[in-house]
């Protein structure tokens, strides 16, 4: 489970064996967060892709991360958004063509649909 922490702005964890029933005590992810909701999802690689607003206290820019080895740990890897704004509450899939979609509060006035493939995400 992933978790936003308002006092430490940051995203942290904790892990459940046993179905949800009891959790690890809550870790630090070591990603920043302006106290912002985060979305992940499995790649068809294995891969786990994390978005999330890489900033301690601005809601910009609203970046990438990913995990290879089962959500231990993350390293950014894109921005998706690096303007001035607001950019919250992402929601991420990968569809059956491997196109990755991210959906996302655009300044609190629209939602923003955006969507690529891995290739995109790991260019340099």
């Amino acid at each position: 489970m992933l978790l936003r922490d308002r006092e430490r702005n940051s995203v942290r964890r904790s892990w459940s064996y046993d179905h949800g029933q009891t959790w690890s005590p809550v870790e630090d992810l070591g990603l920043p967060n302006p106290d912002a909701a985060v979305a992940l999802t499995s790649l068809d690689d294995g891969r786990i892709l994390l978005v999330y607003n890489d900033s301690a206290d601005e809601r910009t820019p609203l970046s990438l991360a990913v995990s290879t080895d089962g959500g231990r740990t993350f390293g950014k890897i894109r921005d998706l958004e690096t303007s001035r704004g607001k950019f919250s509450y992402p929601a991420v899939i990968q569809t059956k063509d491997s196109l990755i979609h991210v959906s996302y509060s655009y300044n609190h006035k629209t939602i923003k649909h955006v969507r690529f493939n891995k290739r995109w995400m790991f260019a340099d």
